[in-house]
């Protein structure tokens, strides 16, 4: 197997607490861990609201983590508007990073596509969304990376064969993901990585692995597997408020990962002689 390097996603979901200046202060803090590329999110409240009001007319779950008396209102203040994804995609950009973003419905998708990201992410509550793949397909033409947290064998079995009838399936980067937050390990089931490369390995582009969990120790695993984009939850500071904080990476973790990711690659090859250079002077010293 020759392994690619591992390209390692952080995704800045709502921990920004919808403040644009902390958006870029976790930017600025991603780049500096050395991380190329951030990712954040759109939704269409409205949308939303009406596909789902019995959920978004009702309090938040959580009440402590939210940030509006219903979960509408704690929705609409973490969502950035376009214009503040432009100032965004700027910003990222200056750095010489990517900027992608996981849009959840059709008119989120629309205004992302207006400026142009790196690539885009379909998430896994919006991927059986029919209308939303095809309009991606169809009006994108760059990497198209789709979660499966929530999802059948048989629904991936459709998207994969929706994106080939589309001629897009080269263009595919599938994530084996658990919809938990956090996941525990026992429910991270990371052999459906090897399952998505036996039976769309050949097919798609890629496959990613999206993490929810604690630590680090199990992406490496799911890059030892196959996965050659990993995507985790990033903040500042695990300890503020909001949901998404705990299964999130802080950025002296993420520069670990970095590390450990760099290290595997390096370490994942076969050996180019009987006899290694480095292993020269002690089968001198040390060999019967």
């Amino acid at each position: 197997m020759n392994y690619k390097k591992c390209e390692l996603i952080l995704e800045m979901c709502c921990n920004h607490q919808g403040i644009l200046q902390n958006a870029l202060d976790m930017i600025d803090s991603a780049c500096d861990c050395g991380v190329n590329i951030v990712k954040f999110q759109k939704r269409n409240i409205e949308s939303w609201a009406k596909h789902k009001p019995n959920i978004y007319y009702s309090p938040h779950p959580n009440q402590a983590n939210s940030f509006g008396r219903t979960y509408k209102e704690h929705r609409q203040k973490l969502e950035f508007s376009l214009d503040d994804h432009k100032i965004l995609i700027d910003y990222i950009h200056s750095k010489n990073m990517l900027y992608s973003c996981s849009v959840f419905d059709i008119p989120s998708c629309k205004d992302i596509l207006s400026i142009s990201p790196d690539f885009i992410k379909l998430p896994s509550c919006s991927n059986s969304n029919i209308s939303l793949l095809n309009y991606v397909c169809d009006n994108f033409n760059k990497l198209i990376h789709l979660s499966t947290g929530m999802t059948s064998e048989k629904n991936i079995e459709k998207i994969v064969n929706l994106f080939d009838k589309k001629n897009r399936a080269k263009d595919l980067v599938l994530y084996v993901c658990t919809s938990s937050y956090p996941v525990m390990p026992k429910d991270l089931h990371l052999l459906e990585i090897t399952k998505i490369k036996k039976l769309y390995g050949e097919k798609i582009n890629a496959i990613g692995f999206s993490g929810h969990h604690l630590g680090t120790l199990f992406d490496n695993i799911a890059y030892t597997l196959g996965a050659t984009y990993i995507e985790r939850h990033f903040t500042l500071n695990r300890n503020q408020k909001g949901t998404d904080h705990k299964a999130a990476l802080e950025p002296l973790e993420v520069k670990n990962l970095l590390e450990d990711l760099d290290n595997t690659y390096h370490a994942l090859t076969f050996k180019e002689q009987d006899i290694l250079e480095v292993e020269k002077e002690n089968l001198e010293k040390l060999k019967w």
